[in-house]
Formats: structure tokens, C-alpha cells, sequence
């Protein structure tokens, strides 16, 4: 299967995909042992390559970076020949999984709170009976030493899977999936951030209208203000802003694809 086009947002590559398409991709990757990941962005995602630049590397060298948002989703559509529909973390997890169970791929679940992966994993076993979980891990809050980082990945790779969910929130999952993904074995890296706790009803999900019509930032404001303001109060006008200036073409944007930093 050839490479997704993707589509320019701000310098950003996202994918011009639906979700068929990303399931195809990762079966292709698991087959052939390719070694990927899959970035799921928002515009939280976009704005946050704005201002570093190895996450915009991060991004623009992942396997795919789907259009999670549905901003993302509009514009991928507006400037790409493909039917582009929105990949949803939360979705996208419950449909590998069911995808896994029939065809026994393994599954480690990397972040979250303590004792979440342990509850996501039950909760995705029960949904999907034959699902195989290999492992679990909620890393400390706190950046890691060298020496954790190592014993983490080594533990992640004598578990085996064939496809880790890494559940670190933007930019950290983004920045750790491209770190680590030489050393991980597995195919299949995926960071779905908020589908760990969506999954295991730690956090309420916007009502479908919501998701469809591109309101579910309103909704997430509305649960978890304190920690989202910025995200959505700021992020989205610069965004709205920045992609007015791209299309009248008073600034350029090109795709960078840097090489992935070495571990």
C-alpha cells in the first residue's frame, strides 16, 4: 500500500485518510513488521508544532497523522482528491482492538494514571473477548531517567506486542513515540491521549452531535477548565488565524521530514 498524500496545515503533514485506510495501514505494518506510529491530531496538535520543532518533526515523520480534529478534518477534504473522514482516537482504539481480537494481535498499553491501563485493559477485554493484553505501564508524572527509560523499554519489548497504545497526552506521546520507536520491536506505535481515560469513564465523551459538528472542544472546556483554557482559548483563534494567512498565502508553510532524533 503506497504512502497517504497528506495535506499542508501550517507546515504540519496530516494524513488524508479515513479510518478504513488506517486499519488497512496498520494490518500492512503488522504483517511486515514494519516498525511505525501513528500520531492522532487535534488542532492542540498543529499549534504545539508551531513552537517546537521536534514535535513538528515528531509529527511529520510518523507513519500517519490523522485528522483527529474536525478542523483538521475540513481542510484535509478542502485540499485533498481523497474522501477524507475523521480518525478519532477513541474510536480508532476500539476498532484495532476489535480488529486484534479476530486476528490475535497483542496489545501493552503505555500511560495514564495509576491503575488505569490495568482498567482499560479489562475494559477492552470484556468488550472484545480473545483480546490479548501483554502488558501494562502508568509512568511516574515526572520525566524519566535514563536508566527508567531503559528498563521500560526493555520490559515493553520482552512483553512483545504487536501494537503499544500510548496514552501521554500531546506533545509528550508524540515526542516519546519518535524517541523510542527504533528501540520498541513492536510494528505498531498509536498515541490516542484522552482514549485511556474516555475508555475506562474517567472522562465523560461529547455527545456524537458535538464530535460531528466540531463543538467537542466545548464540551472538554466545559469538563476541565482549569487545564484546557489555554488549549482552546488561545490555541484555536492563533489557529484560525494562522491558516486564514496560509490560504491568502501571506505565509509559507513547508513540510519538513527530518530524520527522528537517535535514543
Amino acid at each position: 500500500m503506497e504512502q497517504a498524500p497528506r495535506v499542508n496545515i501550517l507546515g504540519v503533514g496530516i494524513s488524508a485518510i479515513n479510518q478504513d485506510y488506517a486499519l488497512n495501514r496498520i494490518d500492512g505494518w503488522i504483517q511486515d513488521g514494519r516498525r511505525q506510529y501513528v500520531s492522532v491530531c487535534t488542532v492542540h496538535t498543529v499549534m504545539e508544532c508551531q513552537k517546537d520543532e521536534a514535535m513538528r518533526n515528531a509529527i511529520n515523520n510518523a507513519g500517519m497523522a490523522t485528522p483527529d480534529g474536525m478542523p483538521l478534518v475540513w481542510l484535509a477534504n478542502r485540499d485533498s482528491e481523497q474522501a477524507v473522514e475523521r480518525v478519532y482516537g477513541p474510536d480508532l482504539m476500539l476498532a484495532v482492538c476489535q480488529h486484534s481480537a479476530d486476528r490475535g494481535y497483542k496489545q501493552f498499553f503505555y500511560g495514564g494514571a495509576v491503575g488505569v491501563p490495568e482498567l482499560l485493559s479489562a475494559e477492552l477485554k470484556s468488550q472484545f473477548p480473545g483480546l490479548q493484553v501483554v502488558g501494562s505501564c502508568s509512568p511516574p508524572y515526572r520525566d524519566l531517567t535514563h536508566q527508567e527509560e531503559e528498563e521500560i523499554i526493555a520490559a515493553i519489548n520482552q512483553a512483545d506486542p504487536d501494537i503499544i497504545w500510548v496514552g501521554l497526552g500531546t506533545p509528550k506521546q508524540d515526542l516519546w513515540m519518535a524517541r523510542h520507536r527504533s528501540s520498541l520491536k513492536a510494528p505498531v506505535l498509536i498515541g490516542v491521549g484522552a482514549a485511556f481515560d474516555f475508555h475506562t469513564k474517567r472522562l465523560p465523551q461529547a455527545p456524537q452531535w458535538m464530535q460531528r459538528s466540531g463543538l467537542e472542544w466545548f464540551f472538554r472546556l466545559s469538563q476541565e477548565p482549569g487545564r484546557l483554557w489555554y488549549r482552546y482559548l488561545v490555541y484555536n483563534p492563533v489557529f484560525i488565524v494562522s491558516v486564514l494567512q496560509q490560504r491568502l498565502g501571506l505565509r509559507r508553510y513547508e513540510i519538513e521530514t527530518l530524520p527522528a532524533p537517535p535514543h
